[in-house]
């Protein structure tokens, strides 16, 4: 029995939206804003413990202390700490997608190819503490990655391989492997923060900068769209 997936489901009806539960926009009144602040601070300090510890060496307590909130806060808010640490893969998972909403089959391959590169190095970017949990859960076999989880991250590539294979049946993009292709694209936009300290040794930096990043997309946009035949 996948245990993880009653659990999600609550995680999601607790948020009420369809959007990511940590960025979401709140809704209006002042008890729906200090719901949604409470909410963002636990989450930044689960983020932290959570970085640092580990799923398992992590505990409600130290996430109260860190959020200067009651421990009674975070149980009302989240139910458990399973309940915040698979909030935020699935805010990791919903940012995804939105990046993959840049590849569709009215664009341009190639503008879509490099909207989407910047997308998800903006997210890297942005959440790199987020990005190092998801990594961290994916290397230690995917326990809170329900079947329902794998299943939409399945379908929603799937959804947009159908995009890339139109485009190389209609001749406007050489024929690649389009799993590849995205496997290649998440292991280099998703570097950066996964493997912070390597990228930071490579660069010869203390931090991965803005600059940074903008150089990194511009390199792997312009490595996939000669490869994929849409640039001199």
């Amino acid at each position: 029995m996948d245990t993880a997936e009653p659990l999600r489901n609550i995680c999601r009806q607790q948020r009420g939206v369809t959007m990511a539960g940590r960025w979401a926009k709140p809704g209006s009144g002042t008890n729906t804003r200090i719901s949604a602040r409470n909410r963002k601070t636990i989450l930044d300090a689960a983020i932290r413990v959570f970085t640092e510890k580990g799923y398992d060496g992590a505990s409600i307590a130290e996430i109260a202390a860190l959020s200067g909130l009651p421990k009674a806060n975070i149980y009302y808010y989240f139910g458990s700490k399973q309940a915040i640490y698979q909030t935020l893969i699935t805010d990791v998972l919903s940012e995804w997608d939105e990046a993959l909403t840049h590849l569709t089959i009215d664009r341009e391959p190639a503008e879509a190819l490099a909207a989407y590169i910047r997308a998800k190095l903006d997210f890297t970017r942005r959440h790199a503490a987020e990005s190092r949990i998801f990594a961290n859960e994916a290397v230690h076999g995917g326990r809170f990655l329900s079947r329902a989880d794998r299943a939409h991250m399945r379908a929603a590539t799937q959804e947009r391989v159908e995009v890339l294979e139109a485009w190389m049946e209609a001749g406007r993009m050489d024929r690649v492997d389009p799993i590849h292709l995205f496997v290649m694209l998440w292991a280099s936009t998703q570097y950066y923060a996964d493997f912070d300290i390597l990228a930071r040794n490579a660069l010869g930096s203390g931090r991965i900068t803005a600059a940074d990043y903008d150089r990194a997309a511009e390199t792997i946009t312009r490595i996939v769209l000669k490869g994929c035949g849409l640039a001199d």
